[in-house]
């Protein structure tokens, strides 16, 4: 197709009119966001996983006020260890953060958030105050304690060795918790000091 100068100038201006003729026309698409918008701010957070060591990376999304409205855990593509990927138990962190439930998902009415104590050959257990089961748990720690010493071995060696008590640490205890649970346990001369997150 051949143009002239004229013939160029014809088509740029009724190019330019027509470009000038949409950009007046309203976008639908910002209308729609106008008309429609989110019901509620959402916010991401960059955590890490607190279940084992190996250190996986996660965005918490939440939304709602102060984030009690839902939260979601996906895994972190621009971390080193997991890029992006979680294991089943890093993506049920969000139910750590609330019991009263997350959108779309039913309450998870399972969930135990009040001591409970079953006495010693009944079969129904009963709801205790925090301060009932912290002294009752106090209590027994210091008398299995004394009663299981041993405070010398038979070479006569001061040993301070707690052979009653054991120590089994849970998966959401993070590094800090750990090191002070280990601490205490060595205190009260426990020497069976596991934690079930180790590599």
């Amino acid at each position: 197709m051949n143009l002239n100068r004229r013939d160029f100038l014809k088509l740029s201006g009724a190019g330019l009119a027509g470009a000038v003729a949409l950009s007046a026309m309203p976008d639908t698409q910002a209308l729609a966001a106008k008309k429609f918008p989110l019901p509620q701010r959402a916010s991401e957070t960059q955590t890490i996983c607190c279940y084992c060591s190996v250190g996986c990376g996660a965005i918490v999304t939440a939304w709602g006020e102060n984030g009690k409205a839902g939260i979601k855990i996906e895994g972190d593509p621009d971390h080193p260890i997991n890029e992006g990927s979680l294991c089943p138990k890093g993506q049920a962190m969000y139910q750590i953060h609330s019991v009263e439930g997350i959108v779309d998902k039913p309450i998870n009415d399972q969930r135990v958030t009040k001591p409970l104590y079953r006495a010693p050959g009944e079969s129904e257990w009963v709801e205790k105050t925090w301060d009932e089961i912290l002294d009752m748990i106090a209590r027994r720690v210091k008398d299995t304690r004394d009663a299981r010493l041993v405070t010398t071995d038979t070479d006569g060696r001061v040993v301070n060795r707690n052979e009653g008590m054991g120590s089994f640490g849970g998966g959401e205890l993070d590094n800090e918790e750990c090191y002070l649970l280990a601490k205490m346990s060595r205190a009260l001369g426990v020497v069976y000091l596991e934690h079930c997150a180790r590599l």
